[in-house]
């Protein structure tokens, strides 16, 4: 069933890519298939991020929160989810694009594996809708035609690191793919100056204090900015270098849309700010309704009557 249902399906959106492209290079096959799929997550990708921004902007209000709750988790806990309620946030938005690449990535790996290892299978797995396009009745004709290169350049059935030895051309897309990843997560990390590491916090626990779950939490996201990349560094030094492409490329389109939706909510928020009058003595000022001093009044000084001079 995940053959038919998500492995066939991606394998021949790619197979379609590749018929129809002129030169008929894989490489840029690949590259082409991973911004359509990046395109098709638009609306899913553009709600995480808006999600994402938001619980950024946050972390003031919540540090203001731990601060009331004066160390009382359930209060505390009661009263982040009710900030989450009144913004519209919900702190889980961003498994759902997560599980939604998961099984793309599966598939897609699952489906090069095929052609990798057999190129027959280009053809033979393809709908036979795909098999009567010319490129691909060429191919079935004499497969030796079928060039798995990115450009004549990279080898894309080499890994990084494999049977053959080490592979340059791979490892720089591997090493590429990583910084990508950091730069990617980094964009969307809320900067704390005075958050505590992950080791402090650890440390601190060790020595028995009990650890903060905001803090934890918040520190565990921080962590991510490098144990994302490491595990896209690991996991594909070993592996043909298509997928590592797939996934350089994937990540740099993320990076792309990101800077975008966060552009375009920042420049939402600041034409609402200019278009929001202040009423009843109050001021919007960055999103927060912010009071106005109310002006002092100084004391009239009167001059001495001529009774009081008289007295004097």
């Amino acid at each position: 069933m995940f053959t038919t249902v998500i492995v066939q399906p991606i394998f021949n959106l790619l197979v379609l890519i590749y018929a129809l492209i002129p030169g008929h290079n894989f490489g840029l096959a690949i590259i082409l298939f991973t911004i359509v799929i990046r395109l098709l997550m638009w609306p899913l990708l553009k709600k995480q991020l808006h999600q994402a921004k938001v619980m950024r902007e946050l972390q003031p209000e919540l540090k203001r929160i731990k601060k009331a709750a004066n160390g009382n988790k359930q209060q505390e806990s009661l009263m982040m989810m009710e900030l989450y309620k009144e913004r519209g946030v919900n702190p889980f938005s961003s498994m759902g694009l997560l599980l939604l690449q998961l099984p793309i990535l599966f598939g897609l790996y699952s489906g090069l594996q095929k052609v990798l290892h057999d190129p027959h299978q280009l053809v033979t797995f393809a709908y036979p809708a795909l098999q009567h396009l010319p490129w691909m009745e060429q191919l079935a004709q004499n497969i030796h035609r079928f060039d798995a290169t990115l450009f004549s350049v990279v080898d894309l059935t080499r890994s990084a690191l494999g049977p053959k030895g080490f592979y340059l051309p791979a490892m720089l897309i591997v090493v590429a793919s990583a910084i990508v990843q950091y730069y990617q997560s980094k964009q969307l990390m809320p900067a704390d100056k005075d958050a505590k590491s992950l080791r402090a916090l650890l440390k601190e626990a060790g020595s028995g204090k009990q650890a903060d779950q905001t803090e934890l939490n918040a520190a565990v996201a921080r962590s991510t900015r490098f144990l994302l990349p490491a595990m896209i560094f690991f996991f594909t030094v070993n592996i043909p270098s298509a997928l590592a492409l797939y996934w350089l490329v994937s990540g740099i389109t993320a990076l792309i849309q990101q800077t975008i939706v966060l552009r375009e909510d920042s420049a939402e928020m600041e034409a609402e700010v200019a278009e929001t009058p202040a009423k009843d003595g109050k001021a919007v000022l960055e999103g927060e309704i912010v009071e106005q001093p109310k002006p002092v009044k100084k004391p009239v000084k009167r001059k001495p009557t001529a009774k009081k001079r008289r007295k004097k």
